[in-house]
């Protein structure tokens, strides 16, 4: 378990915990150690509650980016059948921070279509952290095409920090791309939901998460920009990442109040990291009854329903 900064103190416990397991295998110490064991796991327990019952929108982030989250890949695994990878933009190549293909959900076919990071060093650089290229979002838009011709529901998983920077990405049509890619998901007449399952960054985000209907998991994260790029602009200072991800409304609960987001996924005590498998469950529950939410509907009218959803964002923005 990699524990965060704030939860230092419950890695204390945990760890004592632990020790004394470890000594009762080897039948060391005089003492009970299970009842001591037992004891610290109460203490921890309590602290964990304690921790995680108010966090604030910087821990959140730092819950949303934690390494040990399921990944789209995971999602995909546990909740898809039949799952048949297409890759390519059909113009430059694959891109690797996105994935996506035909499947199987509930036994209906489907298309999905998600971010992946990667779990360590090596799967991360090959996945690029998430942060998808031109390729990537034309890659979408081709899946999007077919799963419109063949009336496919689209399923997406959303967890990037954002669109990749670099210089052969813009030289590549970057913003293009994902511009095209926001417009097909606002297009397309079948049903499309989202899922924010980690971090929803930038465009790079709202490109995969243009849905009819949008869940996040209650400690993921959505927002313009980064905390630390919000405060590298507005305060030169990028060690004001705190006071910039409070401004920037980023939390579940925050975005659920604004109405840019439909439902709030819960999250297993100490966060999805804690309990991987019940996190995914708890998501395919969701996936499901936004699917069924939209079912029957005619492709006029889910291509309406999306464009009034975003429309009325923007109203209520004014109003405020």
């Amino acid at each position: 378990m990699v524990y965060l900064d704030f939860e230092k103190p419950l890695a204390d416990i945990e760890g004592k915990a632990e020790e004394l397991r470890a000594m009762a295998r080897k039948g060391e110490g005089a003492v009970d150690v299970e009842k001591e064991a037992a004891a610290l796991d109460k203490k921890a327990g309590d602290l964990l509650r304690d921790l995680y019952k108010s966090l604030d929108p910087w821990r959140k982030t730092q819950v949303a980016r934690h390494a040990d989250r399921p990944h789209c890949r995971d999602y995909i695994q546990a909740l898809f059948s039949e799952y048949t990878p297409l890759a390519g933009d059909r113009a430059f190549g694959d891109d690797h921070a996105v994935m996506g293909g035909l499947a199987r959900f509930n036994d209906a076919a489907c298309v999905v279509i998600g971010h992946e990071k990667g779990n360590d060093t090596r799967s991360r650089i090959h996945h690029n952290f998430g942060m998808a290229r031109p390729e990537g979002y034309r890659k979408a838009i081709r899946l999007m095409d077919m799963a419109h011709r063949f009336k496919l529901p689209v399923i997406t998983l959303v967890d990037t920090p954002g669109a990749y920077p670099g210089k052969g990405a813009e030289e590549r049509g970057q913003s293009e791309a994902i511009a095209r890619c926001t417009m097909k998901s606002l297009e397309i007449g079948v049903p499309l939901v989202s899922v924010i399952i980690g971090e929803g960054g930038s465009g790079g985000a709202v490109a995969f998460a243009t849905a009819n209907r949008i869940a996040m998991l209650e400690h993921s994260i959505y927002s313009v920009i980064s905390p630390e790029g919000c405060a590298s602009i507005l305060w030169k200072d990028a060690e004001k990442m705190r006071e910039a991800a409070e401004a920037l409304r980023l939390t579940a609960q925050d975005l659920k109040k604004l109405g840019v987001i439909d439902r709030i996924i819960a999250e297993p005590l100490g966060g999805a990291q804690r309990a991987p498998a019940d996190t995914i469950a708890s998501v395919g529950q969701e996936i499901a009854a936004m699917l069924a939410d939209l079912d029957g509907k005619s492709p006029a009218e889910l291509t309406r329903d999306r464009r009034a959803k975003f429309l009325a964002m923007g109203s209520k923005s004014l109003a405020a």
